[in-house]
């Protein structure tokens, strides 16, 4: 039987002689190439499951938050950077002295002499001290009264005065509704709190009922923000998964240099993207989403996500897909420093013929290197915006960091 062209590849990796597989039954030889093909299939699946497992917030695109303790990286320190505390040299800082309440002169006791009696007094130092004052709850009882009228005798009943229809005052409500929003507290965290430090048994119902009243209080504002964020010239858009009452949700953010704005939608899509940002038509700072690569205007792609992809194809066993990877992580790193620096003419081509010549090599690959390398190549008059635009950055750090400051654990909302 004449061997096939990819047979001496076969006898290779099984380790067997051109003649021994000569004598092999054509049955046998049928067999022992599926399996190899078998094998190598298995074998590029684990390597893209281990590539998965090994995946953190250094090497892709997940968030921060979502390492496992034992991948949490720990922040190289800069090389300017030393143990904490005082430094030698430096300007001290201590707390600012604040508007006293109460102000109490402290003379000399005795000199070691023994006298008592002393002349020139002056200040010299002011001691600090702050102290919770005991909190005293302000309860007001309105006991509405019901009588007859003395002079056509209709019955009459006394009204809850203007302004204290609600159980609870605008301090107590505003207070609650800080804990709850702005300091991230569960609703039974704050009914713990409320009943252990201010002394009032509040419900989970009630509590609800005030973080809904600073809601509508707050909503002119929210709208202000909104408008605000519509106008601006750059915007900075992600979203990240955000669970109500159990259900997955999604929070987006639209942020610039002067305010973020937040809105929860029930998808992550394009509609929901569209709902975000209105009518607004500026330059796009985000990353590679699909609904983000459909921008029309000018749009900013995140450099630090394709850095990080590449750095996770440079992790990989196959060695022309970690080459490949490594060489993308270096040519991006390198245009990410022209954000400081800006590059001449000629070294901006040069650049883009190296970044062309990579992607040309690998766009054909089937595997993640061939992927990475089309996706780049599609994003390629989104990658250096930054350069072209003032007030544009390489990165969509800005919304990740904003993003970072609302909870997204469900356990935080109940």
């Amino acid at each position: 039987m004449p061997s096939k062209p990819f047979e001496p590849d076969i006898t290779q990796s099984l380790t067997i002689s051109h003649e021994d597989w000569e004598r092999t039954p054509p049955s046998v030889r049928a067999v022992l190439v599926r399996q190899q093909e078998i094998i190598a299939e298995f074998a590029k699946r684990i390597e893209e499951l281990e590539a998965r497992l090994g995946q953190n917030s250094q090497n892709s695109n997940r968030p921060p938050s979502s390492d496992p303790p034992p991948q949490r990286v720990k922040r190289k320190k800069s090389k300017g950077a030393g143990k904490p505390g005082a430094k030698k040299g430096h300007k001290g800082s201590q707390q600012s002295l604040l508007e006293p309440t109460r102000t109490v002169p402290v003379p000399p006791d005795r000199c070691a002499c023994g006298c008592r009696e002393f002349r020139d007094l002056k200040p010299f130092h002011t001691h600090q001290h702050i102290e919770l004052p005991e909190i005293e709850m302000q309860i007001t009882h309105f006991v509405l009264y019901e009588g007859e009228c003395s002079s056509c005798g209709s019955p009459n009943k006394g009204e809850i005065p203007q302004g204290f229809q609600v159980g609870y005052g605008p301090r107590l409500t505003g207070f609650v509704g800080e804990l709850s929003g702005g300091q991230r507290s569960s609703r039974r965290a704050v009914k713990d709190f409320c009943q252990s430090v201010l002394g009032v048994s509040i419900s989970v119902g009630a509590i609800q009922r005030c973080v809904d009243r600073v809601s509508q209080a707050i909503l002119p504002h929210y709208e202000a923000i909104a408008a605000r964020a519509r106008t601006s010239r750059v915007n900075h858009v992600d979203e990240t998964p955000w669970y109500r009452h159990g259900v997955l949700a999604w929070l987006w953010v639209m942020v610039n240099g002067t305010v973020a704005f937040f809105s929860v939608k029930a998808s992550r899509s394009k509609a929901a993207f569209e709902e975000l940002i209105g009518h607004w038509a500026g330059i796009l700072v985000s990353d590679g989403y699909g609904a983000y690569r459909k921008w029309v205007q000018m749009r900013q792609t995140c450099l630090a996500h394709l850095i990080r992809r590449a750095k996770g194809l440079s992790e990989r066993a196959d060695t022309v897909v970690a080459h490949f990877g490594e060489r993308i992580s270096t040519e991006l790193d390198r245009l990410i420093h022209w954000a400081h620096a800006p590059p001449t003419k000629g070294e901006v081509a040069t650049w883009y013929a190296r970044m062309c010549h990579l992607i040309n090599q690998h766009r054909g690959r089937k595997d993640e290197a061939g992927r990475f390398a089309r996706h780049l190549d599609a994003e390629m008059g989104n990658l250096w915006v930054f350069l072209l635009e003032e007030s544009v950055d390489p990165t969509n750090n800005r919304a990740e960091r904003a993003l970072r400051l609302a909870p997204n654990d469900a356990g935080e909302l109940q």
